[in-house]
């Protein structure tokens, strides 16, 4: 099976089993869902985990190990993840294979926290928001454009 039937597969199979999901990957759907276009990059204490179609194509870009959850509902759930301090180091590669990330940070203390802890995404980074930097290893420019027009006038 190649990667596009993979990740087909998987996405018939999340459709199927949302609602037997653990509270964390209905998280992860609210939020996937809200980002279909992005990788997302959720945070689970110390690192950034990827799930699904993500995680293949993740571990495949970063090549770093695709796995799974050794037990429980979410035991059939492909995942990837990289510590979250390697995040300047793994996001420029994302991007520049031409993806957009939705990164997802937990929101409150775990510690502190009854139930599931707060995510929200707090950045989506794209090919043409990458900021170049020496470690985003950017190869060209990144050009933006943006025209406006009105009756008498037209700017950018």
């Amino acid at each position: 099976m190649n990667d596009l039937e993979k990740i087909q597969d998987i996405k018939e199979k999340n459709i199927q089993n949302i609602s037997t999901s653990t509270p964390l990957m209905r998280q992860y759907s609210e939020v996937k869902s809200q980002y279909p276009d992005c990788i997302v990059l959720f945070r689970m204490g110390d690192f950034f985990e990827t799930f699904n179609e993500d995680a293949i194509i993740t571990a495949k870009i970063l090549g770093i190990v695709l796995t799974k959850r050794a037990n429980g509902a979410a035991a059939d759930v492909p995942l990837a993840g990289f510590p979250h301090h390697a995040l300047d180091n793994y996001l420029p590669k994302i991007v520049n294979a031409g993806h957009k990330v939705a990164i997802c940070e937990q929101v409150e203390d775990p510690k502190l926290a009854t139930g599931i802890v707060k995510r929200e995404v707090i950045e989506v980074v794209s090919p043409g928001t990458l900021e170049p930097d020496e470690k985003s290893l950017q190869k060209s420019n990144n050009f933006i454009v943006s025209l406006s027009f009105s009756q008498s006038d037209v700017g950018y």
